[in-house]
């Protein structure tokens, strides 16, 4: 069961270990953040209980999406709901993830203003270099994990999550270099300065990562509004093409969209008036070439292929 539960080369698996080691750290970082009196390092934690919560749910709808994939009851009950599958939760998901980050950077970047502005905040950096040097070994490790599983994996949801470690690593070693300094200038000329280290720095680094989930947003929100994959709907219509030309169809309408991994394409093919009737197996048969033609042929496939003599069926 826990062989199972931390499946490193698993989507599941992964993000399973991503949500539990993020509420770790963020409980031990609100600890060592009220100890150390840094404002960063508790909106570090806070930070990583919101991308826990986002975790989550991307976790339920990779569950959701591989149960609907399943065979018995629980399929049979989750058919009952949701008949066109769930692919359209995970753009949601990505949006709402990415849209939650870059507003909590924004957050954090107006309080570090203020804080500086106000005269900053003297540290016990003591505790926080502990804090950052866990944070930096545990954020780095899921990083190269998750990266490394998703090169195979291939999943937007775990991009995201190597995207949200990433940001993580680069808030850890900033302020890990930060508190380092901070803590050997202590007492000498500088010393001024070292109120000002921990709004300094976190304003610095949410500058840095408020653009990195812009693109998955805006990926996320192509999918939600249905918008055409270029790519995909020129493969579909070079391959629509060639079967008009083959069987001498008259012509033919496509629709194609992305939806998170899901792949939804519709096939209408104008077939001629006059033509002599055909059994149903013939029409199965060029179904069944279109679709070899078309190929990725997985459960994340939706594909529907109609011939018809009248174009208004098509429209």
């Amino acid at each position: 069961m826990l062989t199972q539960y931390v499946n490193l080369k698993s989507e599941q698996g992964i993000l399973r270990v991503s949500v539990t080691i993020t509420i770790i750290l963020s409980v031990f970082g609100i600890v060592f953040g009220l100890l150390s009196k840094s404002s960063a390092i508790i909106f570090d934690s806070i930070y990583d209980l919101t991308d826990a919560g986002m975790t989550f749910l991307a976790l339920l709808v990779t569950n959701l999406i591989t149960a609907s994939r399943a065979s018995g009851t629980e399929k049979n009950k989750l058919a009952e709901r949701f008949t066109m599958g769930f692919w359209h939760l995970e753009p949601m998901v990505l949006a709402l993830n990415g849209t939650l980050l870059i507003g909590s950077a924004i957050y954090a970047l107006v309080n570090s203003v203020n804080s500086f502005l106000n005269g900053g905040q003297r540290l016990q950096f003591n505790y926080a270099i502990i804090f950052a040097v866990v944070s930096l070994i545990c954020a780095l490790g899921m990083t190269l994990i998750a990266y490394s599983a998703n090169r195979t994996i291939k999943s937007q949801l775990l991009a995201l999550d190597v995207k949200s470690w990433f940001i993580a690593t680069a808030f850890t070693v900033a302020w890990l270099i930060a508190f380092v300094f901070g803590y050997f200038i202590q007492g000498t000329t500088l010393d001024w300065i070292v109120p000002y280290i921990d709004p300094f720095v976190l304003a610095i680094v949410c500058l840095c990562v408020i653009p990195m989930p812009i693109s998955n947003i805006k990926e996320a929100f192509s999918d939600i509004l249905l918008i055409t994959p270029l790519d995909l709907k020129n493969h579909v219509d070079e391959v629509a093409e060639r079967i008009v030309a083959q069987y001498g169809f008259d012509s033919f309408r496509s629709y194609v969209a992305r939806v998170g991994r899901g792949r939804q394409i519709e096939l209408y093919f104008i077939v001629p008036v006059s033509w002599p009737a055909k059994r149903i197996e013939e029409w199965d048969k060029i179904r069944d070439e279109i679709g070899i033609a078309i190929g990725n042929d997985t459960p994340d496939r939706w594909l529907t292929i109609v011939f018809t003599t009248d174009p208004e069926w098509a429209e």
